[in-house]
């Protein structure tokens, strides 16, 4: 359920701010709706949680396993994220230069062994040399103009030595070759090998430091809690309306608003009159930004690790479906990954993580739970269907053949179920049944979507649009099954025991759609009910469409989950003739754990992508869900 709220406008003196928000963080039950504030204090703050981000990251990349942690405070730590800081960038520096370096050293190298201080005392000497390298035909084209030493030749290229002699036009030449030059390098081959070094030694020395205050990782994360909180303080503290109650503007009101659960309103109350508070307590409206709390029994909130992952939370006004959501993705799950291997390995893994929280005395977290549901209801769908591993129905133990169900079970994949009414002479192959199964979830799920908004309608005769939309969904699951599963099987002619079952789903389709249309919108007055829905004619024709989209959509169940159990048998064919050979034993079972693992890993994404879009969007748009909440986030000094 949606825990009921109240909203509260807290009024106070403008110099008591700070001294009420650690009252009402102490007290820990009112959700503040301040979200901006400003202020030298919280720009220092975000400073603060950069450079302790900053820390965590660097001492991570250096973390050894067995590192010891160490309790420290946020000053201390924060004075090691200074250092940190200053030899990350002292790092960086000495990589870059240690790269200038080696690509110096590269460029020179081959020259041999040059130093810059022995030419520069030939120089002084009056000996003046500069080193060039060009092709071979245009060195040969110098002749005599130049005094050359040649050092090196190649098929592309010469290297040489000119030596400034004073011939006549000797520096029209020298000007001419200024692209050939090779630039002097400003210190030695042996001096640059020796800074590389010494720039090596000081990266090396600087991770070692970093990796040194690896131990205070989790203190720098307790540090960063600590700044978020104290932001939050100052959010709300600079973030209040203020205004002035005298003529020389000293004297000011401060005021806010806030949500506090029902149940808490007497201790906010009291909380208010002890302290002198100005307090107007209201419920919530639509216009409102309300946060949402769910409460739900301890099986239900399974749920909450995979809705807080994905982020999801209806709005106040909107309907709590987490037990659905966990029944269905149950199902949903189970037919996705459906392979019985599978579920065992999962139902496994979680057992394994359960009894290891126990060990240790710790709280079980719920996803451990939630995992071990999902191998359990993928074992189930494993079962029913007997399909474990991706081996051959018939190739399995006649035990698990036998505790299959018949008609969806891959033991009769080939069989052709004749249903009573067909006289023999069309049926239904264990594919169609699953499909039919599949659709008959659709139906179950979007019929129980709109009894919720019919038990909120209730009372309005609103009510008869929701009964409309419930005919619609009911006649057009035949439709479905007409033009989908087999249209022998159930042809519109269609007459069980004297009900023409074909006509009746068309009725109901044509009723439904005639109710959902006179009022859906109903606002206290049918006929601007029918003109709303005249108004928007083309989406309202386009439900009926929806619907069968809709239904059809939930196909993807069996299809995601043929295509998952098709891949598992192709890795098994692919693996099988290896088996027969020791020699290759071992590269088949690395094939059978990649393949198997990557097929559970595509599994994943299935649900993802399939699984949860039915219940966040399916069965959530006939609920007219748009998931447009945010937490109920209580200010208070733990969270």
């Amino acid at each position: 359920m949606i825990v009921p709220m109240k909203k509260v406008s807290l009024m106070i003196m403008g110099d008591k701010k700070k001294e009420t928000l650690k009252k009402l963080r102490k007290l820990g039950i009112l959700h503040i709706e301040i979200t901006e504030g400003s202020g030298k204090k919280i720009e220092e703050l975000k400073e603060q949680i950069a450079l302790l981000e900053s820390a965590i990251f660097s001492v991570s990349e250096k973390k050894n396993k067995n590192v010891e942690m160490k309790d420290a405070s946020k000053d201390e730590v924060l004075n090691i994220s200074k250092e940190i800081y200053s030899l990350s960038e002292e790092k960086k520096t000495c990589l870059s230069e240690k790269v200038a370096l080696s690509s110096e050293l590269e460029r020179i190298k081959k020259w041999g062994e040059i130093d810059p201080v022995v030419i520069a005392d030939l120089t002084e000497k009056g000996v003046e040399v500069s080193f060039y390298e060009m092709p071979p035909s245009e060195y040969e084209n110098l002749g005599d103009s130049v005094k050359t030493v040649s050092m090196e030749k190649t098929k592309n290229s010469v290297k040489f030595l000119l030596v400034k002699s004073g011939i006549e036009g000797e520096d029209e030449v020298i000007d001419s070759l200024r692209s050939y030059r090779f630039e002097l390098p400003k210190i030695s081959n042996q001096e640059l090998t020796s800074e590389i070094e010494e720039k090596a030694d000081r990266i090396a020395e600087i991770d070692e430091k970093i990796s040194s205050y690896a131990g205070y990782a989790k203190s720098m994360k307790n540090a960063i809690k600590t700044c978020e909180k104290e932001i939050e303080f100052e959010v709300y503290a600079t973030g209040m309306a203020d205004e002035s109650v005298s003529s020389d503007g000293n004297v000011s009101i401060a005021y806010f608003t806030g949500y506090v659960e029902e149940e808490n309103l007497s201790k906010i109350k009291e909380t208010a009159k002890e302290n002198s508070w100005g307090l107007l307590v209201s419920d919530p409206t639509e216009e409102d930004n309300v946060p949402t709390k769910l409460k739900n029994n301890k099986f239900v909130s399974l749920i909450y690790p995979l809705t807080d992952f994905l982020g999801t939370v209806p709005g106040y006004f909107e309907y709590d479906i987490s037990g659905w959501f966990l029944g269905f993705i149950l199902i949903f799950f189970g037919i996705i990954f459906g392979d019985g291997v599978y579920g065992l390995l999962l139902t496994v893994v979680a057992a394994a993580l359960i009894i290891k929280t126990k060990k240790a005395k710790k709280e079980i977290p719920p996803a451990f739970l939630l995992l071990g549901l999902f191998g359990l209801s993928t074992v189930l769908w494993g079962t029913v269907t007997c399909t474990w591993g991706g081996l051959p129905a018939e190739k399995l133990p006649q035990f698990l053949q036998s505790i299959s169900i018949p008609v969806i079970s891959n033991v009769y994949a080939d069989k052709i179920w004749y249903p009573f009414w067909t006289n023999g002479e069309a049926g239904l192959t264990t594919a169609q049944n699953l499909q039919i199964f599949c659709f008959s979830l659709a139906l179950i799920q979007l019929v129980v979507a709109h009894i919720k908004v019919a038990k909120r309608n209730r009372k309005s005769i609103k009510i008869l649009g929701d009964f409309g939309s419930i005919f619609q969904l009911v006649g057009i699951y035949y439709v479905v099954l007409s033009f989908v599963v087999n249209p022998q099987v159930f042809p519109f002619g269609l007459v069980i025991s004297g009900i023409p079952v074909g006509t009746v789903a068309l009725v109901l389709v044509i009723v439904g759609f005639v109710m959902s249309f006179v009022f859906s919108n109903y606002e206290g007055s049918v006929v601007k009910s029918i003109l709303e829905s005249l108004k928007n004619i083309v989406s309202v024709l386009l439900g009926v469409v929806n619907v069968f989209s809709d239904i059809v959509s939930y196909i993807r169940l069996w299809a995601v989950g043929l295509a998952g159990a098709a891949i598992s048998a192709t890795v098994n064919e692919l693996a099988s003739p290896l088996l027969g050979n020791f020699m290759f034993m071992i590269f088949a079972v690395i094939l059978l754990v990649f393949g198997h693992g990557l097929n559970m890993i595509l599994n994943v994404l299935s649900v993802i992508v399939h699984g949860i879009r039915l219940n966040t969007l399916e069965f959530s748009s006939h609920l007219d869900m748009s998931w447009s909440g945010h937490k109920f986030k209580p200010f208070n000094e733990e969270n």
